[in-house]
């Protein structure tokens, strides 16, 4: 009996680093795995279907269930797709999992905007696409008199919540817009029965080992045997439960890393300033600009 047993997630960005994890995992836990992945490069150029097939033929030759799916999650009518996919295949969506991200690293002053729209469509609005589609099927499931108990579980970054990392404006503003994205929907979907919660992860991968200042990070060889902190399996075990019927928790973050799960916090009163009477500019400059 695995935690996960007769549920049926969808993972996107399932072909390679973390979100191959999770669809390994949850597969193991007795789920029935919709594996998307474009095949795209690092940048989100090019497709392929292989990355996709390969962890779906893993999983089946392990004894799993799983469905491969291309669909491109930064379009509306891709991300319907995938929804229907898993409608059509398993009768059900319980689990979706969004991961799909590229990186398109640029400073501010030099960045174009093909470069800023392709990093904020895969992560924001391939987030916001997919959740769309699930939550109206969902919606439609609890008015219809269904009983729903489904969990959504975003990626999310340290860049863009608690670690800033220049050069990443695109791909930080996206992944702390879907920080803010999964608190609004815990809050909108716990009506019809949904959990959202996001991960901050921090692991080895193609695009982490591509982030500048990040290989060096992972540069200590680990010896054969021993606890690697930057495997990303470490990562799957945390996203497996809060996708079970087990967990409660909604519209959390949740930085993960190695042996470490903590929980975020988001933006808070560090230091306010008020007046009686209308503000002026040189009231606002003595009292902000006091020890400064």
């Amino acid at each position: 009996m695995g935690i996960l047993d007769g549920r049926v997630a969808i993972v996107t960005g399932a072909g390679r680093g973390i979100g191959r994890e999770h669809a390994l995992l949850f597969a193991r836990e007795g789920a029935g795995v919709v594996v998307n992945d474009l095949g795209g490069a690092n940048d989100g150029s090019g497709s392929d279907v292989d990355p996709a097939q390969q962890v779906v033929d893993e999983i089946i030759a392990a004894g799993g269930k799983a469905v491969a799916n291309t669909d491109n999650v930064a379009t509306w009518d891709g991300a319907e797709g995938l929804v229907a996919q898993s409608i059509s295949e398993f009768g059900r969506l319980d689990v979706l999992v969004n991961n799909a991200g590229i990186l398109r690293d640029a400073f501010i002053a030099g960045i174009t905007e093909s470069q800023w729209d392709a990093v904020i469509a895969v992560h924001l609005k391939g987030h916001a696409a997919t959740l769309h589609h699930a939550a109206a099927y969902w919606k439609a499931q609890s008015k219809a008199g269904v009983a729903i108990d489904a969990a959504v579980i975003n990626t999310a970054s340290a860049s863009g919540t608690f670690k800033p990392n220049a050069g990443q404006g695109n791909y930080g503003a996206a992944k702390a817009g879907i920080a803010a994205l999964t608190l609004v929907a815990a809050d909108e979907l716990e009506r019809y029965g949904v959990r959202v919660n996001a991960i901050a992860p921090i692991a080895r991968t193609r695009l982490t080992l591509a982030t500048p200042g990040m290989s060096a990070l992972f540069a200590a060889e680990i010896p054969e045997g021993e606890f690697d902190p930057f495997d990303p399996s470490n990562i799957s075990p945390l996203v497996a439960y809060l996708a079970s019927t087990d967990c409660k928790l909604t519209g959390k973050v949740f930085a993960v890393q190695g042996g470490g799960i903590s929980e975020l916090a988001g933006w808070h009163d560090v230091k306010t300033i008020e007046t009686d009477g209308p503000w002026t500019v040189s009231e606002i400059a003595d009292k902000l600009g006091a020890g400064a």
